[in-house]
């Protein structure tokens, strides 16, 4: 297949390219930099059609991931810089799918699980999930996220693209060992000491392994019968006290500090990032995938953490070498 990648420069992109091309499938990453990868990269701004528009035709897949990195401080500048590396990409390539002559079979569209409620109850699903934006218990600044979640999909649902289908990946975050990716990250806070409960640990946090986040990919890829919103997400999310507590054990690390809410309130100025990242309780389920039969190699996260965990020995140890 030849497969298209708007914003596939990324963490998640990276990981997603390298596995396809793996696979044989001819991708090109649409970015914003030339790059020399395996891969070819084309170039394009996310605002206007160019060159890069050729690739699509008579392509297979177009899987967009493009959007800036939201761990950052919401500054009116970050929000709206978010905000339109979104949208705008997401309508330019709606725009270019409805002109072309042979548009890709499938668009994969990034979208994100934060648009759910910020919960502790119940799991949200695609047919039972609570879209997040009114909850009682949440600080009104995290209704930004939300805002950008909805006008994200909206804007990809508004694409007349009869000729081609559509699902919005509602994805948890993937999980895998390369470096500055979330697992690094949290990984290093556990190798120093703090990898403790954050707040009060009860907020859920949802993950995905990274082998199951592009077989589910692919999965989708070949059920041609799925359509709208697909969350991407392991089946067993759990609080983040226990998140941690494992991540520990499977990294043989004893002391983990936990991280008051003033702490982490301050820590995030000085990081440049929002406590949102962490403490808001992302309680969600792949519903549509388990009822059509998709399996996970790695549904609970003992055994993803230990899996992750080795990856990332077996990286440290071969660069050493």
């Amino acid at each position: 297949m030849k497969i298209i990648i708007p914003g596939g420069s990324g963490h998640v992109g990276t990981v997603l390219a390298q596995a396809m091309h793996a696979d044989g499938h001819e991708v090109v990453v649409l970015s914003r930099r030339p790059a020399v990868c395996p891969w070819r990269v084309a170039v394009w701004d996310g605002a206007t059609a160019g060159e890069w528009v050729n690739e699509l035709e008579g392509s297979d897949v177009l899987i967009n991931l493009a959007g800036r990195s939201v761990n950052c401080r919401y500054t009116p500048a970050n929000r709206r810089e978010i905000m339109e590396s979104r949208v705008v990409p997401t309508r330019l390539l709606g725009e270019v799918i409805a002109r072309a002559h042979r548009p890709p079979q499938l668009w994969l569209q990034a979208s994100t699980a934060t648009i759910y409620a910020h919960r502790f109850d119940a799991p949200n699903d695609e047919a039972s999930g609570v879209i997040g934006g009114h909850e009682s218990d949440a600080p009104s600044e995290w209704s930004f996220s939300i805002e950008v979640a909805r006008t994200w999909e909206r804007t990809f649902d508004a694409a007349l693209t009869p000729r081609t289908r559509k699902i919005a990946l509602r994805s948890a975050m993937t999980m895998s060992p390369e470096v500055g990716g979330i697992f690094d990250t949290l990984l290093g806070l556990v190798r120093h000491g703090l990898g403790g409960k954050v707040g009060d640990g009860r907020q859920f946090m949802s993950w995905v392994h990274f082998e199951d986040f592009v077989r589910a990919i692919n999965w989708l890829i070949e059920h041609d019968e799925i359509d709208g919103v697909v969350n991407i997400a392991a089946p067993n999310p759990l609080p983040n006290a226990d998140f941690m507590k494992i991540l520990r054990e499977v990294s043989h690390t004893r002391v983990g500090l936990p991280t008051a809410r003033w702490m982490l309130e301050v820590g995030a100025i000085l990081m440049q990032t929002e406590p949102e990242l962490i403490l808001k309780s992302r309680r969600v389920v792949p519903g549509r995938l388990l009822e059509r039969g998709f399996i996970f190699n790695y549904p609970h996260w003992r055994e993803a953490a230990r899996a992750l965990y080795h990856l990332t020995e077996r990286r440290t140890t071969s660069h050493a070498a």
